[in-house]
């Protein structure tokens, strides 16, 4: 089979760039616009960029400014080209990925608002570590590899399912290197190129980024201020007719909502019509803070509709992104199918991880309400902070979860992001959290996982940032991956 190269046509390239009317040099402007697209990833790597008289008639310039603009990618690294075959986006040498960028450390001048994970206080790990030698020393005569996860942690997860008012024995439950990694798993296993996935907008940039590396054609459906529309949903999923859906009903990752029930039996009757696979993510499930646990949204599945309902979680997010902590639960045909997919490139996960989650599940009757009580005071110094330096912009409150989904009033979100680098402070707009590109230009997702003097800090520095105006024009390498 041959190998099909993405192209962008000129129509589709102009109807993503800025009007060029009146700014000069227009080729300048251009290529930045250009790169920018490159780097946000609305422009694909490797695609071939549209002949220089197409995107001139498509823009309505002369050509010498789209021949100047080209050179200048290429000088800058974001441009190459082959005789004869025309001019390839690409990024400049040395430059890493904006999606490996992202889940860096921020410099140490800068305050990280771009992660929504909490810390683990260090004397919950140390206890943690003393009470697992004993067990760490048993594992270690055995060779460590289990793909389906330790058995203890499995019954203990699984039970904990069972708590929660869903029934679910160990056999049902997958140990996997994150939530990420779960989803990875099922994208890999269930989906094929070119499925329809029906997924949130604005939704976690991971999970975008997951479904679009699989080749998978999104549908996307709007997660507003007012929670879901349910009419919305189930017209995609009698038109659309998606492979798959990706969820996020438990303090949604950007909005902080919660889905209510009602909702959720009209979406699984939905999905269940349109023989749809439901993959539901409740790593946020247990930071409930003004509200009640949640109980799991398959508890809400008929008997025909819980097979095809799989339940990803995660201890990123409750306790620490460290311990690389995740799982699925699904049925135990499905656990043993993805269990095999997972053997391709990951034997199993670190045995030491699994048995610190063990003793961390264990004791999170005693420990959940201690971050859960953290978390509400600096939720409110956040509120608090933001409403002295910034009284125009509007949130509402989240009932759990670990941001607020800040609206701007105007879509300066990304000029504001580079502001507030320069002032220390590294946040990322709401157009990372978009399904579809060119979106959530006025949003801001704030995170209040740090301290409440870290956060007030970061806010007066944004405050600063602003009043300071625009930055100097400057190119930021950036990766996007």
């Amino acid at each position: 089979m041959s190998h099909v190269e993405p192209s962008v046509s000129g129509r589709q390239l102009a109807a993503l760039l800025p009007d060029l009317t009146g700014l000069r040099p227009a080729y300048r402007h251009l290529s930045e616009a250009i790169s920018a697209l490159v780097l946000d990833g609305r422009v694909a790597l490797h695609a071939r960029l549209p002949a220089e008289r197409e995107l001139a008639a498509a823009l309505g310039v002369s050509r010498p400014t789209v021949t100047s603009a080209y050179d200048l990618l290429r000088t800058h690294g974001y441009a190459r080209s082959r005789q004869g075959s025309g001019t390839w986006t690409a990024l400049p040498k040395e430059t890493a990925p904006r999606r490996v960028t992202r889940a860096l450390p921020a410099p140490d001048t800068a305050i990280d608002l771009a992660r929504a994970a909490p810390g683990l206080p260090h004397q919950v790990l140390d206890d943690a570590l003393a009470a697992v030698a004993p067990a760490l020393a048993r594992h270690s005569r055995t060779p460590g590899y289990d793909p389906f996860g330790l058995p203890e942690l499995r019954a203990t997860i699984a039970e904990r399912y069972t708590r929660r008012g869903l029934p679910t024995r160990p056999e049902q439950i997958l140990v996997t290197s994150g939530a990420q990694h779960a989803l990875t798993l099922v994208l890999g296993l269930l989906a094929a190129p070119g499925d329809r996935v029906m997924v949130e907008n604005p939704s976690y940039p991971n999970a975008l980024d997951a479904i679009r590396r699989a080749h998978l054609r999104t549908v996307a459906v709007p997660v507003s201020d007012d929670g879901w529309d349910v009419e919305i949903i189930e017209s995609a999923l009698r038109q659309a007719v998606p492979h798959l859906a990706f969820l996020i009903p438990e303090f949604h990752n950007p909005t902080g909502l919660l889905m209510p029930d009602e909702a959720r039996g009209r979406v699984l009757a939905a999905a269940h019509r349109a023989g749809t696979w439901l993959v539901v993510d409740e790593t946020l499930a247990d930071l409930a803070l003004d509200v009640p646990a949640p109980a799991p949204f398959a508890c809400r599945a008929a008997p025909d509709e819980a097979s095809r309902v799989i339940t990803v979680g995660s201890m990123s997010k409750s306790h620490w992104g460290g311990l690389r902590i995740g799982w699925l639960r699904a049925s135990a045909q499905l656990v043993t199918e993805l269990a095999a997919q997972r053997i391709a490139t990951d034997l199993g996960g670190s045995v030491l991880d699994q048995l610190l989650a063990q003793v961390l599940l264990d004791r999170a009757a005693a420990l959940l309400p201690a971050q859960l009580e953290r978390l509400r005071a600096r939720r409110a110094a956040l509120a608090e902070a933001l409403t002295e330096h910034f009284p125009r912009w509007t949130w509402r409150l989240p009932p759990g979860g670990l941001a607020l989904w800040v609206d701007l009033g105007e879509p300066v979100a990304a000029e504001l992001a580079e502001r507030a680098l320069a002032f220390g402070v590294r946040i990322e707009g709401g157009g990372l959290f978009a399904a579809d590109p060119g979106v959530f230009g006025n949003r801001l997702r704030i995170p209040y996982t740090l301290p409440a003097e870290v956060l007030r800090e970061a806010v007066q520095r944004m405050a600063s940032a602003v009043a300071a105006g625009p930055a100097p024009a400057r190119r930021r390498t950036r990766w996007i991956a």
